[in-house]
């Protein structure tokens, strides 16, 4: 998973992420060692901010 850069760091994806990969202090980041690329942030990204 990737966040893009029209991510504006709503945060909106956080709590969404089973394993807890995703921080947003500013533009979200995820985690690549702790995520297990389930794609659920990207189903509540409000701005289509994350790819595969």
């Amino acid at each position: 998973m990737e966040i893009l850069d029209k991510c504006v760091g709503c945060a909106g994806c956080v709590p969404f992420c089973p394993v807890g990969a995703i921080s947003a202090f500013g533009k979200a980041e995820i985690d690549t060692e702790m995520c297990t690329n389930c794609a659920v942030c990207k189903d509540y990204c409000p701005l289509d901010a994350i790819s595969e």
